[in-house]
């Protein structure tokens, strides 16, 4: 019989307090360096049928994403021996991921949580100075008419660049669609 050593309980009863407590305040928003990997648009835009939103965030409001192979180790105060989750070491763990994850070249916006926008259990974060939409990219598969998007967007400031997108003809990449993101003429 495998017995759990006291430590142990301690450690995740740590880890549990520490999680309830920022998960009832904070959310993360998380972004990608770059739309072009295909990996991303089958996990993220459902097979490459969604949409890809581009922002323009100052980096000062940005984390980078950690990519680790082993979980992180938390220290123990030296008198109590009880697990001590520092600021420090809080940081990485909100920073960190699996190593296997490193395609998505993660950064990570971490908000306050607005308990006034939830709605159907999933809360907003409004566009700002800080978070300004700046183009809109159509998955190689997605059907809505590019007219239609640009049309829902054409009186935001700064304007939104809207384009169609395309699977790279000899590399494992997603393009701009130059023909399929010209404008159409109407009549």
């Amino acid at each position: 019989m495998l017995g759990v050593d006291i430590g142990d309980k301690l450690l995740r009863a740590a880890f549990r307090k520490t999680k309830e407590q920022i998960n009832k305040n904070k959310g993360l928003i998380c972004f990608t360096k770059s739309w072009h990997n295909p990996l991303m648009w089958g996990h993220y835009a459902e097979k490459h049928t969604g949409m890809c939103l581009g922002f323009d965030i100052p980096d000062r409001l940005l984390a980078r994403v950690i990519y680790a192979k082993r979980l992180l180790k938390m220290e123990h105060d030296p008198n109590s021996r009880e697990p001590k989750p520092t600021e420090k070491f809080m940081d990485k763990l909100l920073r960190t991921k699996f190593s296997d994850w490193k395609y998505e070249d993660e950064m990570r916006l971490f908000v306050e949580l607005d308990h006034g926008t939830v709605e159907s259990g999933k809360y907003f974060y409004s566009f700002s100075e800080d978070l300004m939409l700046c183009e809109i990219i159509l998955g190689p598969l997605c059907e809505l008419p590019i007219e239609g998007i640009r049309n829902i967007v054409e009186d935001l400031k700064p304007p939104v660049v809207v384009i169609k997108s395309r699977i790279a003809f000899t590399r494992f990449e997603v393009l701009k669609h130059k023909i399929g993101s010209l404008t159409r003429s109407k009549g």
